[in-house]
């Protein structure tokens, strides 16, 4: 199914969701305050008026179905299998449930704790119900006529057969490919007769190796039937970009893009990034002035370490972190180059004489990160993303390749800091991981990365 198809599919069962857990709130409430649910369950009974306290909900619950789009709920295919639909719906259930959960205890707010309990239950069986009677619809004999769709393949035997394997493979829809047409062989008349005989839905010209006078006449005859062109875009061998198609200034384009692109996960990590930070800097700033004053009075100079990293693309700008060093610690850096632990333009070394015992401790326990909650909220970092290294370290970069992790904006913590980065000393190493992380993005994978950052950083397994 084409992106604007798929698109479109997923905001109208956004929609449907958002309705279905509104519905399960209310429901799970209703059932709470039921006299005889009371009765049966030896439940305490809840003030009648207490549901217009919590009506702020219903601003929030509908945005659960942004936590499906995250966990890739409405990725999947469509015919796809009960367990996998049941495993990602569950996942978005839980995240809705506990962070309801986490609302209520940050603003104080008291609700019944089994009306948040069976919201996430009532929630995971009617949409589950919803989906399984979808995918009876689509099984129907009615439903398959509806859905499946018929095409011409247009291009050699050779393409034509890669695309076939492709659509077995691949596509999740119901398209017939009746007949295949290599205009080398066969005058454009026989696709107009083909478009007659099978009622074609579409035609897709895989043009490789096709002339653009060819594809031209194809789309003029298939225009004038009024019947959908899809043209391939392989013409150039892309070997790590996914192609997407858009438009600028009205003209068609295609876009080669090795990143991430623009898409709602994407502003939802914006936004989880400023509240977040926003959040740690409230919450932890007692705590980073007792910091502050620590560094002041255990060690002369600055209370602040800062300097000049490669952010977004390479483009430099100022990291701040609490000073773990003397202040000519970067005098003395050409010094200890022997002792460099990583290979590669990046420089680590255990046990650093450098450091201060008050810094020791705060590297133990990444304490040191802290300051740079104010480039997150400055916007020149993120709370997940591939840790930012000095602009000196990236001008040594060998290969050219390892420039794709500054592609995304650095982050606080990454899948190298919960992959256990002191036992990884070759550069190479934390490059795959970064990319691994660019490669795989999704919402989802930043919150089990923030999950996995809490106990090492708690515990004590950060920077040595």
């Amino acid at each position: 199914m084409l992106r604007r198809n798929r698109v479109i599919r997923m905001q109208v069962h956004e929609l449907i969701d958002a309705c279905l857990f509104m519905f399960s709130f209310w429901l799970a409430y209703a059932l709470r305050s039921n006299d005889t649910i009371i009765n049966l369950f030896g439940l305490h009974a809840i003030p009648r008026d207490a549901f217009d306290r919590y009506l702020w909900l219903y601003l929030v619950i509908p945005a659960a179905p942004l936590v499906l789009e995250a966990v890739g709920f409405y990725n999947r295919p469509l015919l796809c299998s009960r367990r996998a639909t049941a495993w990602l719906l569950f996942k978005g259930c839980l995240v809705t449930t506990l962070a309801i959960t986490l609302a209520l205890v940050m603003f104080r707010l008291e609700l019944a704790r089994w009306v948040v309990i069976w919201f996430g239950f009532i929630s995971f069986g009617l949409v589950f119900a919803k989906e399984e009677l979808l995918q009876m619809m689509v099984r129907s004999k009615v439903g398959a006529e509806q859905y499946r769709r018929r095409f011409i393949l247009v291009g050699t035997a050779e393409e034509t057969a890669r695309v076939r394997s492709e659509l077995r493979a691949k596509s999740s829809e119901a398209i017939d490919v009746v007949a295949q047409l290599d205009l080398s062989e066969a005058p454009l008349e026989r696709l107009v007769d083909l478009l007659h005989e099978h009622s074609i839905n579409g035609v897709i010209i895989t043009a490789k190796r096709s002339s653009f006078d060819q594809v031209e006449a194809v789309i003029n005859a298939c225009e004038l039937e009024g019947v959908e062109v899809w043209l391939v875009a392989d013409f150039f061998k892309a070997q790590l970009s996914r192609t997407t198609f858009d438009d600028f200034c009205g003209q068609p384009i295609l876009v080669f893009r090795s990143t991430p692109e623009a898409s709602w996960q994407g502003v939802l990590k914006q936004v989880v990034d400023y509240v977040g930070a926003t959040l740690l800097l409230i919450v932890w700033s007692p705590i980073l002035l007792v910091v502050a004053l620590l560094v002041k009075l255990t060690s002369p100079g600055p209370i602040f370490f800062h300097q000049a990293r490669s952010g977004l693309n390479g483009r430099p700008f100022i990291l701040y972190k609490f000073r773990t060093m003397i202040t000519n610690a970067e005098q003395l850096k050409h010094e200890l180059a022997a002792m460099n632990e990583m290979t590669g333009p990046v420089f680590k070394v255990s046990n650093d004489p450098r450091v201060t015992p008050v810094g020791r401790l705060l590297r133990k326990f990444s304490i040191d990160e802290f300051p740079q909650l104010f480039n997150v909220l400055r916007g020149e970092m993120s709370l997940v993303g591939p840790r930012p290294l000095p602009v000196d370290e990236v001008k040594r970069f060998h290969d050219l390749a390892h420039r794709r992790r500054l592609s995304v904006k650095p982050g606080l913590t990454c899948l190298w800091q919960v992959s256990g980065r002191n036992n990884v000393n070759d550069f190479r190493d934390w490059v795959r991981l970064d990319l691994e992380y660019i490669d795989n993005w999704s919402l989802w994978l930043d919150f089990k990365i923030l999950c996995r950052t809490v106990p090492i950083v708690l515990v004590g397994t950060g920077a040595r």
